[in-house]
């Protein structure tokens, strides 16, 4: 998995980052507010990608005496960054330039051009970065809905590239209809407007990014899928007779920490609770892997 994240991260920096430049040379001979609030975009996906990369890199760091349970939530600090990132660097900035044409609009130039520039564009995101993503995210999905997908996602890379790079490509319609618009009717604030529509769409998407990514970052417990699989596995140990308190945490994509009591049979010796304990570390550990840190507090039955 996190091979495949990075991958798709570096796709999507590489696309940005050519498309960025070009969108901002189209925005320089064109004058048109939407294609800039769109370069400003690009800008903002390649500083995401980057911030990704980080957070990849940083969350694989060994478990430490300052950092006993690993690194791993810096991925999701990193991940809630590029929300941030995307509203203030993406869409204040849209809107404002936005604003600004609706205000005191003035004519475009080189429509052909700038359409051209978003159909190249829309190129490269759709099939550079928006492609394989997509291809990624309704694997892991397995027919679950979209949002229930985000809800239960653990590896934040891969949502954060679907949703900036679905943004990306709505938001190149947006401004070719708001440059289409402007032409066509005179009315040159329909550019304006299309960078304020634009605005609106980042902003949206870095809220749902930043709900969450908060969620896993302040500490989300495992799905609940998980947790079934985690009490099925307990259970199906003959000395278990029941199961307490079960505390689970996300550390990480594939990571996550168990913390739970458990009855046991009675008359068992101490060598024996030990035996039973193993035992039911492995059978947790078969049934979901991610289960890396595990700790039990056996319990003798009345």
């Amino acid at each position: 998995m996190a091979t495949s994240s990075r991958t798709l991260i570096l796709l999507a920096l590489v696309a940005n980052a050519i498309i960025a430049v070009v969108k901002f040379a189209a925005a320089s001979i064109s004058g048109s507010s939407a294609m800039l609030a769109e370069a400003f975009h690009s800008v903002a996906d390649t500083g995401n990608q980057l911030f990704l990369l980080r957070g990849t890199a940083v969350s694989r760091y060994a478990p430490d005496a300052k950092h006993p349970f690993g690194r791993g939530k810096e991925l999701y600090f990193w991940s809630f960054m590029v929300a941030v990132f995307l509203f203030v660097g993406g869409s204040v900035v849209a809107f404002l330039e936005g604003l600004d044409k609706v205000r005191h609009p003035h004519e475009s130039s080189g429509l052909v051009f700038s359409l051209v520039v978003l159909g190249v564009a829309a190129l490269f995101e759709i099939f550079i970065a928006f492609r394989p993503a997509l291809k990624e995210f309704n694997r892991i999905r397995s027919g679950r809905g979209v949002m229930a997908m985000v809800r239960d996602a653990r590896d934040p890379a891969l949502i954060v590239v679907v949703f900036e790079d679905s943004a990306a490509v709505v938001g190149l319609v947006i401004a070719a209809t708001g440059l289409v618009l402007a032409d066509v009717t005179g009315w040159s604030q329909w550019d304006g407007i299309a960078s304020m529509v634009i605005a609106v769409l980042l902003a949206s998407v870095a809220w749902l990014l930043a709900f969450e990514m908060k969620a896993l970052l302040i500490g989300e417990a495992a799905t609940r899928r998980e947790r079934s699989m985690i009490r099925g596995a307990t259970l199906a140990v003959p000395e278990v007779r029941s199961i307490g308190r079960l505390l689970t945490m996300q550390l990480a994509p594939d990571e996550i920490l168990v913390n739970m009591d458990v009855e046991l049979a009675d008359r068992l010796t101490t060598d024996q609770i030990e035996s039973v304990i193993d035992h039911v570390e492995s059978e947790i550990r078969t049934a979901v892997p991610a289960a890396t840190r595990i700790f039990i507090e056996p319990e003798a039955a009345e």
